[in-house]
């Protein structure tokens, strides 16, 4: 009975959230509790496990970075980088797109890709608006390139996080393994995006020569505070970069970064709170608590189980199995939690392959899948989510159905360029 009630609660939920009947917060804390008080679910699952309840480093990684944002947007600083980067790109809206899609993609891979849109979202509002066209297309491509992009590196994207423990990977590993297809998928991106968002790039030229006549400097009104944020952020990058070495979670280094920041800038807490977007942060309870229900209750056990016992032993059938499995089931229940149940049984079907190069190639096709499959709705992936939550607030809403039309567009090739270099490199070269 548990099962049926998690299965069902979790698909009418799902349901809401995509016809947006209702808002996602109150689909997702409604979900959660209906689970809770059933008892499918109980406190102790919803808020202390880490199998099956809320993520708290997710939640909190994101609250320490919005809080560091908000005091950085009172700096100018967002204003002068979208002045740069409308300059540099002498006023196209496609080259911004572009220009802002490839710095996106570079600091998801060296920053979590949550981070990289919390700070790359404000900039993006700000040219749209001074150029007065949508930022909705903009957004959207550089939600895709921060979830490709954070696929190079062991720390770019959360799930990678969770292959490199139980798989004994290194940082270095995935720089090895997978930059070279996230560097090709990339590409590949950059070309499919002026035909995904064709008719977006219309602008007046009038507005092109406003721009273009700014001086971005000027824009720049808290010198020293900027100093003061430069400085945190450096730290809170550098604690994410080195967690191998610090030992200290990437919720944990934003949480000190955003104390730091708030005592050294005296801001008050009224300013830097306004910054935090709650509904996001709930809405993230209400979905970890829905899919720990289908966790406790065996669902996403069973269809890992189904997906892995389908490969019969052959290794480039789990590799290619897995990839398509991972991409698909990743769209919808989120990469994280999926990740966290697939991994155990990518381990077991290790150990039956005795090739290594084809047993490793099983964990990296486990990466793609769930990395590039967060791309295809919009509760894929938490960077999905995020920026869902900040263009709503900015007054540019992107409906569940409009990201998922164009991301699983972009999931559907980004998996068929990984597939053939999975077959290359493991099995061929």
């Amino acid at each position: 009975m548990s099962t049926i009630i998690a299965v069902v609660v979790f698909v009418v939920a799902y349901v809401l959230i995509a016809t947006e009947k209702v808002p996602k917060m109150t689909a997702a804390l409604a979900g959660a509790g209906v689970v809770l008080a059933t008892g499918v679910s109980g406190s102790a699952d919803a808020f202390f496990s880490e199998d099956t309840g809320v993520d708290w480093n997710v939640l909190f990684l994101l609250l320490g970075m919005m809080i560091i944002v908000g005091i950085l947007r009172r700096t100018g600083v967002f204003e002068f980088v979208a002045i740069w980067a409308a300059k540099r790109a002498k006023g196209s809206p496609l080259r911004i797109m572009l220009l802002l899609v490839l710095i996106t993609a570079v600091a998801s891979a060296f920053l979590d890709n949550v981070t990289t849109v919390l700070l790359i979202a404000p900039v993006t509002l700000l040219v749209c608006d001074r150029l007065d066209i949508s930022p909705v297309p903009f957004l959207i491509a550089e939600v895709l390139a921060s979830n490709v992009g954070g696929t190079a590196t062991l720390i770019g994207d959360p799930p990678n996080i969770v292959v490199g423990s139980r798989a004994g990977l290194a940082f270095n590993d995935f720089l090895l393994n997978l930059t070279p297809i996230v560097a090709l998928e990339l590409v590949v991106l950059g070309l499919v995006l002026p035909w995904l968002f064709r008719g977006s790039f219309a602008v007046d030229p009038q507005r092109v020569a406003d721009v273009m006549a700014l001086n971005e400097r000027e824009a720049i009104r808290q010198p020293k505070l900027l100093i003061k944020s430069g400085v945190v952020l450096l730290l809170v990058f550098a604690g994410f970069v080195l967690h191998s070495v610090v030992h200290l979670d990437p919720s944990v280094v934003a949480l000190l970064g955003a104390g730091l920041l708030v005592l050294g800038s005296g801001t008050p807490p009224k300013q830097y709170l306004a910054g935090v977007e709650w509904e996001t942060l709930l809405f993230f309870a209400g979905l970890f608590i829905m899919i720990g229900a289908l966790v406790k209750t065996g669902v996403i056990d069973w269809l890992a189980k189904v997906a892995a016992g389908a490969t019969g032993g052959n290794a480039l059938l789990a590799v290619f199995l897995i990839l398509g499995v991972s991409a698909l089931l990743s769209g919808v229940i989120d990469n994280i939690p999926y990740v966290a149940t697939m991994s155990p049984l990518v381990l077991a079907l290790t150990h039956d392959i005795p090739d290594p190069a084809h047993s490793e190639a099983l964990w990296w096709s486990l990466a793609l899948g769930a990395d590039f499959g967060g791309n295809m709705t919009a509760v894929g992936a938490s960077a999905n989510v995020v920026v869902l939550g900040l263009a709503a607030r900015a007054g540019a809403p992107i409906s569940f159905w409009e990201f998922t039309k164009k991301g699983a567009v972009v999931t559907l090739i980004t998996v068929l360029v990984a597939a053939p270099y999975l077959w290359l490199r493991y099995f061929v070269l």
